[in-house]
C-alpha cells in the first residue's frame, strides 16, 4: 500500500504565502524539512492565485540530482536556448524565452536547492526584474546554489519557515521498509528515476513497462507530471525525493552502473533537442557502460564550457582523455582546468602533446592556451614571450601570426608596456585577417591601455570591439574594467556602480568570474569611500583570486589592502600589503602603481607621513613612466591628500594632458 505521509495543514503558512503572492515582492520561498509539507504548501497556493487570477500562465519547475549536473537543467523544457555564448547572454535568452508569453507567469520551483547553478541564477533573475511571480521550496540545510539564497537574503522574496509536526516525520522512518518491499516491477521504475530523474513517460515505459509505470504511480512511488513547454511530455518524478535517495543507497555503484547503461540505451534512441538534455545525457553516458562516441563527449565538454560550466567540462573532457588522449580532449581538458585556475594542472595536460606532428590549426589550438597559462597561471612571462616567438616562427598564415601577436599585446599590457601593447593591438585591429579571438584579444587590451592612458574617447570603441567577438573568457572583465575606469575618471559614480554590478548580477555563476566581477565593484565602492562594503567583497574574492594565476589575484590583495587602510585596520593593511607584494610581478606590473598607492594608506594609518608621501610620489611618477597619465593623476591625489604640497605643479601637468572631472576636482583639492 502506498506510504502515508501525515503532512501538518500548515494553514497559516499558506495564509502567508498567500499574502507573499498577493504583496510587493515577487514571492516567497519555504523552507523546512523533509515530510513537513513544502510541495503540497506551494500547490495549494498555486492553485489559490490561479483561481484568482485566471490569465495566469503556471509553470513548475522541480530540481533533481541528475538535472543539477547540467546547466539549465530543469529549465530544458521551458527555455531556449539557440546561441551558446556568454552565461550573461544565455540568462537574458533564457529569461526572454520563459516570459515571453502574454499573461503573468507563476513560476513554482520544488526543491529549489537542487537547481544547477544557471537555473538557480535564471529564477534570481526572473524576482529581481519581477518577470514572474514566484514559489520556490527548498531545505533550510540543503546547500542550495548561491543565487537561491539570495532570494530571501536580498529581500526579493519572502523566507517562510515550516517545521514538521512529529507525527510528520514518522512516515520518515518507514522509507526504508518501503522502499525494499516494492514489487520489482514498481521497484525498476523507482530505480531508473533514482539514477536519472526526470525520466519522459515514453522512455521510461520502454525501459521497464505501462503496467509497471502505473503500479508505481498507484504505490505513491513516482507522480506523472504534464510540464508544458517542450517536448518530451508528459514526465515522471519521483513521488518523494527521499525515494530516489534510499534506492540509491541500497543499490550499490554495479546495480546503479547497470541502470545507467539501460536508460543511456533508451534514451539515445530519441533525438535529443535541447542543450541541457544534451548535456544530461553525455554525464549519464559517461558514468555508465554505453559510453558515446569521443568525438561527442569532446563537443558536450565545450558545450558545458561555453555556458559556463567549468566543472562539468572538466569531467567530460576527462572522460574523453581516458578513452581517446586525442588532441580536441586534451584541449577541452586544460580549458576547462585553467577557467578555475589550476594552472599546473592544465600544463600538465598541454605538456603531454607533441607539437611535432601537428598541422598549423592544431599547433595554434595547443600553442594559445599553453602560452596564456604560462604567463598568467604559472608566472612564467619570459618563458610564455619565448614561447609565442617561437610559435610565431612555426606558423606560415597571416591569421595564425594575426592572433600570436594579439596575445602578445595583451602579454604587453599586463607587463606594464602600455605602448607595445597599444601598437601591437592597433596593428591586429587593422589587420582583415584577425579572427574574433585576435580582435577579442586586441581590443580588451587597447581598450584598458586607453583608459589608463588617459584616452577617454578611445574606450568606447575598443570595448565594442572587444565584446562584439563574443569571446568566452574572462576578457569581459578587462573591457569592463576600462569602461569603469572611465566612468570614474569623469566622476560618473552611479554609472560606474550600475556597470560594475552588471558583473555580479549572478550572470557570473561560476568561479572565478564572480570574484572578478567583485573586484570591479570593490573599486566603485572605495572610489566612493564605501571602505567597509568594499572590504566585504574583496575579502573572499581576494581569497579565490590569489589561489589562481590571474593577475586579478595580485590586484584584489591590492584593492583590499587600500580599503582596510582607510578603515584604520592596520594590522589587516599591513598583512594584506605583504600578501599583494609577494603575488606581484611581471604579470600584474601593469598595477604596479595600485600597489604603490596601497602602500602610501597602509604608511599612513602607521601615522609615517613622510613615508606615506614617498610610497605616493613613487606611485605616481611609476605611473608617468609607463604612460598611464589617467593612473597618475589618481596617485597625485593620494599624495596631496596625505599632504604633499608638491603634488600641485604634476596634477597641473597631467590636467593639460588629461581632460576630466577626476583631474579638476583633484587640482582644486590640492590647490585649496
Amino acid at each position: 500500500m502506498p506510504i502515508r505521509w501525515n503532512v501538518p495543514e500548515q494553514s497559516a503558512a499558506l495564509d502567508r504565502l498567500s499574502t507573499a503572492l498577493a504583496g510587493t515582492q515577487a514571492g516567497a520561498v519555504v523552507l523546512g524539512p523533509d515530510g513537513c509539507g513544502k510541495s503540497t504548501l506551494a500547490r495549494l497556493a498555486a492553485e489559490h492565485h490561479v483561481d484568482r487570477h485566471p490569465n495566469t500562465r503556471l509553470r513548475w519547475v522541480i530540481g533533481t540530482p541528475a538535472e543539477r549536473t547540467v546547466p539549465f537543467g530543469a529549465f530544458s523544457h521551458l527555455v531556449r536556448v539557440a546561441d551558446v555564448g556568454k552565461p550573461a547572454a544565455l540568462l537574458r535568452a533564457a529569461r526572454d524565452s520563459l516570459v515571453d508569453a502574454a499573461g503573468e507567469l507563476l513560476l513554482v520551483v520544488d526543491d529549489a536547492h537542487l537547481l544547477d547553478a544557471l537555473s538557480a541564477t535564471l529564477v534570481y533573475q526572473l524576482a529581481l526584474t519581477g518577470s514572474a511571480r514566484i514559489i520556490a521550496t527548498g531545505r533550510a540545510d540543503g546547500s542550495p546554489a548561491a543565487p537561491i539564497t539570495a532570494l530571501w537574503g536580498d529581500a526579493l522574496l519572502t523566507r517562510i519557515d515550516i517545521d514538521a509536526a512529529e507525527e510528520a516525520g514518522e512516515a520518515g522512518h518507514d522509507v526504508d521498509a518501503f522502499v525494499a518491499g516494492l514489487p520489482a516491477d514498481a521497484r525498476a521504475v523507482l530505480d531508473y528515476l533514482a539514477v536519472f530523474e526526470p525520466l519522459a513517460l515514453i522512455d521510461l515505459t520502454r525501459l521497464t513497462s505501462a503496467d509497471a509505470v502505473r503500479q508505481a504511480e498507484e504505490l505513491g512511488v513516482v507522480e506523472t507530471r504534464t510540464r508544458g513547454g517542450r517536448e518530451p511530455d508528459p514526465v515522471v518524478y519521483t513521488a518523494h525525493p527521499l525515494f530516489a535517495d534510499r534506492a540509491r543507497d541500497s543499490m550499490g555503484e554495479a546495480g546503479a552502473r547497470a541502470r545507467r547503461t539501460e536508460a543511456v540505451g533508451a534514451l539515445a534512441a530519441r533525438p535529443c533537442a535541447h542543450v541541457g538534455e544534451q548535456l544530461r545525457l553525455a554525464a549519464l553516458a559517461a558514468d555508465s557502460d554505453a559510453p558515446q562516441p569521443v568525438a561527442d563527449v569532446v563537443a558536450a565538454a565545450q558545450q558545458a564550457l561555453r555556458l559556463g560550466d567549468p566543472h562539468l567540462g572538466e569531467r567530460l573532457a576527462r572522460h574523453a582523455v581516458d578513452r581517446s588522449g586525442g588532441l580536441p580532449a586534451l584541449l577541452a581538458l586544460a580549458h576547462a582546468l585553467g577557467w578555475q585556475g589550476r594552472g599546473r594542472d592544465a600544463d600538465a595536460v598541454l605538456a603531454a602533446v607533441d607539437p611535432a606532428g601537428l598541422s598549423e590549426p592544431e599547433l595554434m589550438a595547443w600553442a594559445l592556451p599553453r602560452a596564456a597559462n604560462q604567463f598568467f597561471m604559472l608566472g612564467e612571462p619570459e618563458r610564455a614571450t619565448a614561447f609565442l616567438t617561437t610559435t610565431r616562427g612555426r606558423v606560415s598564415a597571416p591569421g595564425s601570426r594575426i592572433t600570436l601577436d594579439a596575445l602578445a599585446a595583451t602579454f604587453a599590457m599586463n607587463a606594464g608596456n602600455i605602448g607595445r601593447a597599444m601598437q601591437s593591438a592597433t596593428e591586429v585591429l587593422a589587420d582583415p585577417a584577425a579572427d574574433d579571438m585576435a580582435v577579442a584579444w586586441a581590443g580588451s587590451a587597447a581598450a584598458l591601455c586607453a583608459a589608463r592612458a588617459g584616452r577617454f574617447d578611445d574606450v568606447g570603441p575598443l570595448a565594442r570591439r572587444a565584446l562584439d567577438a563574443e569571446h568566452p573568457g574572462v576578457l569581459r572583465f578587462t573591457v569592463g574594467l576600462a569602461e569603469i575606469t572611465t566612468l570614474l575618471m569623469a566622476q560618473h559614480l552611479d554609472e560606474a556602480r550600475e556597470l560594475a554590478g552588471q558583473f555580479t548580477d549572478f550572470a557570473e555563476v561560476s568561479q572565478p568570474g564572480r570574484a572578478i566581477g567583485e573586484v570591479l565593484v570593490a573599486q566603485v565602492l572605495i572610489a566612493a569611500e564605501e571602505f567597509d562594503a568594499a572590504t566585504e567583497l574583496l575579502t573572499p574574492a581576494a581569497a579565490t583570486l590569489e589561489r589562481t594565476g590571474y593577475s586579478w589575484g595580485p590586484l584584489s590583495l591590492t584593492l583590499l589592502a587600500t580599503a582596510l587602510a582607510r578603515q584604520s585596520d592596520i594590522a589587516g593593511a599591513a598583512k594584506t600589503l605583504s600578501r599583494a607584494e609577494s603575488r606581484h610581478g611581471t604579470k600584474s606590473a601593469l598595477f604596479a602603481p595600485e600597489l604603490g598607492v596601497a602602500r602610501a594608506w597602509q604608511r599612513a594609518g602607521m601615522r609615517d607621513q613622510h613615508g606615506a608621501i614617498n610610497a605616493a610620489r613613487e606611485a605616481a611618477r611609476m605611473a608617468e613612466r609607463t604612460g598611464q597619465s589617467a593612473v597618475a593623476l589618481q596617485a597625485w591625489d593620494t599624495a596631496a591628500r596625505l599632504g604633499d604640497a608638491r603634488a600641485v605643479d604634476p596634477l597641473a601637468k597631467l590636467c593639460g594632458e588629461v581632460d576630466c572631472a577626476f583631474g579638476r576636482a583633484a587640482l582644486q583639492r590640492a590647490r585649496s
